[in-house]
């Protein structure tokens, strides 16, 4: 192994550098297209959590195997992609929720989150499809405080690929 590749094997992707990315754009674009990803975001934010999954499994007790409980799996199901953010006064997160509410099919939009490293490129995708702004959170109001307002939107989806990235030296 190259000392290149060793260096990415031992430095790990910070979370405070993240990009989310809405609508038609694709993670998978050529690098020429990728640096265009930032101008279709749909606002900075400031925190991304639910990426994630989890397999349903029954546990079969089994007649005559006192030595264990076998495990099958039953579904499948993604967890909900929350988005946090700063109120701004553009009405993306919002018109996306109402839209949402005026078609019984939902607005569905695919997109992804993307990690960068130190260096501001990709260094970690996760792509979903099919997504619904499922739930959007106004901020809490209090007088006394000197807090940023923040609002929530909450993307149900129907899938979460975690894209794979070239690693420079493993070919």
């Amino acid at each position: 192994m190259t000392e290149q590749t060793l260096e990415f094997f031992e430095e790990p992707l910070p979370k405070f550098r993240f990009l989310v990315v809405l609508g038609p754009a694709a993670a998978h674009l050529p690098p020429e297209q990728a640096a265009l990803l930032p101008l279709t975001a749909q606002g900075a934010f400031q925190q991304v959590t639910g990426l994630g999954a989890q397999l349903e499994v029954t546990a079969y007790p089994e007649g005559g195997v006192n030595d264990r409980v076998r495990q099958f799996p039953v579904r499948h199901s993604w967890n909900r992609i929350v988005l946090h953010r700063g109120v701004a006064r553009g009405p993306g997160l919002w018109a996306w929720y109402r839209a949402g509410l005026g078609n019984p099919l939902g607005a569905r939009r695919s997109g992804a989150v993307l990690l960068m490293d130190a260096a501001g490129k990709p260094g970690a995708v996760w792509a979903f499809r099919g997504g619904l702004a499922s739930k959007w959170t106004g901020p809490d109001l209090h007088g006394e405080r000197s807090e940023v307002a923040v609002e929530q939107l909450e993307i149900a989806h129907e899938g979460l690929v975690a894209v794979e990235q070239a690693v420079p030296g493993l070919g």
